[in-house]
């Protein structure tokens, strides 16, 4: 069973399960879901509660002890297992495989992880586990103003169109932020109207950006957002080398993708790639935006920026890297600088 971390809360009052998976890279949502699914627990009798980070100094017999408690000699067991960023590998999948195997009516078993690929939904472990998938990952650009009008409402707030952007575009990337300003908005606001004038007047910008919203800008063809994410960057004193290696790989990429182009479909590149679904829009718009031509130019831009940024100290790389944002996300091909 799939469910989303923001409906975690009505599938726990309708049904009950011995696993969960809470996997994505919203704190937020993780958070939030183990919280869920703990009080529920201790609703239904499950008083004992272990967390274990899976790492190389765990033992895991401390696991294994706590799956052969029983309720008839002691509290029923609430079992966490934090899993490392860098995923299952087949030590940490041998052993999930021996703890499915123990789980029993007595044990909820709370799995947490970062992004899931489609190897691991398809990994023995996870198959043998048989949980509840709550999916906790960020929502884009696209869908956050529906998450938005759904948690003011959760808090009683009623906001407009307006107010709805203008909590997204302040807190992008940072939902902790984000829900501590509409609790914030609630205790100001007793009527529960929220307003853009109200919001302006009330809070201040938390959004939180990473070189990542800035690649996605660029590849969907936004020169306005590119352009603002790449402004919070430099003014986060980001270095800039690291988002000049990020777009190089990002751009070698799509020059082999226009090159098989040519003898195979976008599906087939997309499968040869390995591009995620949600991520599929991004790469079609760019590479019906960027011919071979546009994006050999950025190359050689991009070297130069590099070059620049290592030998030129006194000159800053920044007007530049604007300058080549502009040149991958806008339509007009015309656009070229050579620092």
């Amino acid at each position: 069973m799939r469910v989303f971390a923001d409906r975690l809360g009505e599938t726990l009052s309708r049904q009950w399960h011995r696993c969960y998976l809470l996997f994505g890279n919203e704190p937020l949502f993780i958070q939030e879901s183990r919280d869920h699914i703990i009080q529920k627990a201790k609703q239904l009798g499950f008083e004992e509660h272990h967390r274990f980070a899976v790492d190389s100094s765990l033992d895991w017999n401390d696991v294994y002890d706590c799956t052969q408690a029983l309720s008839l000699f002691s509290s029923r067991q609430i079992i966490e297992l934090t899993l490392p960023e860098s995923g299952v590998n087949a030590t940490i999948a041998k052993q999930l495989l021996e703890i499915a195997e123990q789980l029993h009516e007595d044990i909820v078993l709370i799995v947490t992880g970062t992004k899931l690929t489609r190897a691991q939904e398809s990994a023995k472990w996870f198959k043998a586990l048989n949980g509840c998938l709550v999916t906790c990952a960020t929502p884009d650009i696209k869908h956050l103003p529906q998450w938005v009008m759904r948690r003011c409402s959760q808090v009683g707030l009623h906001a407009d169109h307006e107010a709805i952007q203008l909590l997204c575009q302040w807190h992008e990337g940072n939902l902790f932020a984000l829900s501590q300003s509409l609790q914030k908005l609630a205790l100001l606001f007793p009527d529960g109207q929220l307003t853009m004038i109200r919001v302006q007047e009330s809070l201040s910008r938390h959004n939180h950006f990473t070189v990542f919203h800035w690649i996605d800008a660029i590849l969907e063809g936004k020169p306005k957002r590119a352009d603002r994410v790449l402004g919070q960057l430099e003014a986060e004193g980001i270095e800039a080398i690291i988002l000049l290696r990020t777009i190089q790989k990002e751009l070698m990429q799509l020059i082999k993708m226009q090159q098989m182009l040519s003898q195979s479909t976008l599906s087939q590149v997309f499968e040869r790639f390995r591009v995620w679904q949600n991520k599929k829009p991004l790469y079609s718009a760019a590479l019906q935006r960027l011919p071979l031509s546009r994006l050999k130019q950025a190359i050689q831009l991009l070297a130069c920026i590099e070059v620049q940024a290592k030998t030129q100290y006194e000159q800053s790389p920044w007007p530049f890297i604007h300058q080549l944002t502009l040149n991958l996300s806008s339509t007009d091909s015309r656009l070229s600088l050579q620092p």
